[in-house]
């Protein structure tokens, strides 16, 4: 089928998309607290046909939407987002000015994210209703991916298991397709629990929980040099007692173990709670810990990409206004000179040269850097290991910007929405693409069978794990 039939179905719904992406900035809500952002989404997929299934994973903001032309065919999935960040409340002005102190914000652009996949997905049923394409589109709902929650117990509940490709985005200062890996990663939180008692009076009638997360966070920092380079072990402590003058009785660290693969991870993880073990030995305190979610580093698939970035390549730029390159700029003001260069040392040379004098850059870059490992972790990740996965970074924020900024939210507050519209174009793109080339779809199951052929995916998750409603970042 003409691909600009679609894109002028995405261009004759723009304000729809726009008034979802303006909605869910508004109402920023935490991961696994969704429910206006997730209702609005269900929404607007029921009013096109969708068949939607609720609840996946024991997540009331998780969902899966669903179309069918009943004639069999390829099954494509496009993944979205829509929690947001704790701490970033922010309006659309190019310096820090919440609108509310302390309130969560749209720092990762993830009110710009889902509504993208909602109307690519309504692009691709219409087509399918048209008789252009034929098969199977559903949109996948994912809760939570700031906490890496979501897609982990949807994959262990099995949503991801009927397709034969996946695709999504994010939203980034720069539109390219993402074929480098991040990191594996593990969520633990340990608690112990010792003895109160007066500090100088009768210490020695007290056992110190805060004691034990000292030593337990000591002994992690001497066995980090002994581990590889690339794993990362970073914690926060997030209970340590009330007062100088009680022994604290409870006190609770949280750790995040990262590595390039889960076996690295799990390798990690289990010196990490050998030392949380000997620190309650230590103290004689009491132990409990708390396995709080896990995910797979991301593994890409070529074959999709390749399809993602003919996509990108047809479309061409995103097409900013004036006026949106003049926020950008003012935006960009405010940012360090590091950042900027921190974006120029990624992207290819000759791009580079080209971002130097402007805020706001909006040309596709092809894909680079497969073999960058990246800092961060994304449960796109057990997805990828599951099917054949690819994505893109689509460019809604002036140049240098970092995620989880005031600068970002501003930006997916404005002129982002024209970036989602972009990015909705691309993977309704991408996914007829997919639906029409089965030789494609072929190769990338080749493709990922031999990625895959010496590990299989396994969820992180306990098997009484649940949904960690009770968490959230702070």
């Amino acid at each position: 089928m003409q691909t600009t039939t679609l894109f002028d179905d995405i261009d004759g719904d723009h304000h729809r998309l726009e008034e979802m992406a303006r909605s869910i900035w508004e109402t920023p809500e935490l991961g696994l607290h969704e429910e206006t952002s997730a209702r609005l989404l269900c929404e607007r997929l029921e009013e096109e046909g969708f068949d939607l299934d609720t609840g996946i994973g024991g997540m009331p903001t998780a969902f899966v939407a669903t179309y069918c032309d009943g004639d069999g065919g390829p099954t494509i999935g496009i993944l979205g987002e829509y929690d947001a960040l704790p701490g970033l409340s922010q309006r659309v002005r190019a310096e820090r000015d919440p609108i509310t102190d302390g309130e969560p914000g749209h720092g990762c652009g993830h009110n710009l994210f889902g509504v993208a996949g909602v109307e690519a997905a309504v692009a691709i049923k219409r087509a399918i209703d048209r008789g252009d394409l034929q098969g199977t589109i559903s949109f996948f709902g994912c809760p939570a991916e700031e906490t890496l929650v979501g897609k982990v117990f949807m994959a262990r509940d099995g949503a991801f298991d009927d397709l034969d490709a996946a695709i999504t985005w994010h939203p980034w200062d720069v539109s390219t397709p993402y074929v480098g890996r991040t990191l594996a990663l593990d969520s633990i939180q340990f608690t112990y629990d010792g003895i109160a008692a007066h500090a100088g009076v009768s210490p020695e009638s007290g056992r110190s929980a805060l004691d034990a997360v000292s030593l337990l966070n000591t002994g992690v920092e001497y066995a980090r040099e002994h581990l590889p380079d690339t794993t990362r072990v970073h914690y926060v402590i997030t209970d340590g007692g009330n007062a100088p003058n009680v022994v604290p009785p409870s006190a609770t660290v949280w750790y995040y173990v990262r590595a390039p693969t889960r076996d690295a991870v799990e390798f990690a993880t289990e010196w990490v709670r050998d030392i949380a073990t000997a620190a309650a030995n230590m103290t004689r305190t009491d132990l409990t810990s708390r396995y709080v979610t896990g995910c797979w580093d991301y593994l890409p698939n070529d074959a999709v990409t390749d399809v993602i970035w003919e996509t990108m390549d047809e479309l061409g730029p995103v097409g900013y206004t004036d006026d949106d390159r003049a926020f950008a700029s003012e935006l960009q003001e405010t940012l360090s000179d590091e950042e900027l260069e921190s974006t120029l040392e990624g992207v290819p040379r000759e791009h580079a040269a080209e971002m130097s004098d402007v805020a706001l850059y909006d040309d596709p870059i092809p894909p680079h850097g497969a073999d960058e490992i990246g800092g961060g972790s994304t449960d796109v990740g057990d997805v990828s290991w599951l099917v054949p996965t690819g994505q893109f970074r689509g460019a809604t924020w002036a140049l240098g910007t970092p995620a989880h900024s005031w600068q970002a939210v501003a930006a997916n507050g404005d002129f982002g929405i024209d970036g989602a519209v972009y990015a909705a174009k691309v993977l309704a793109g991408s996914a007829a693409r997919l639906l029409e080339q089965p030789a494609t779809l072929e190769r990338a199951q080749a493709e990922f069978e031999a990625a895959t052929s010496d590990r299989s995916y396994e969820t992180p998750l306990p098997a009484d794990a649940e949904p960690p409603f009770d968490v959230t970042l702070e």
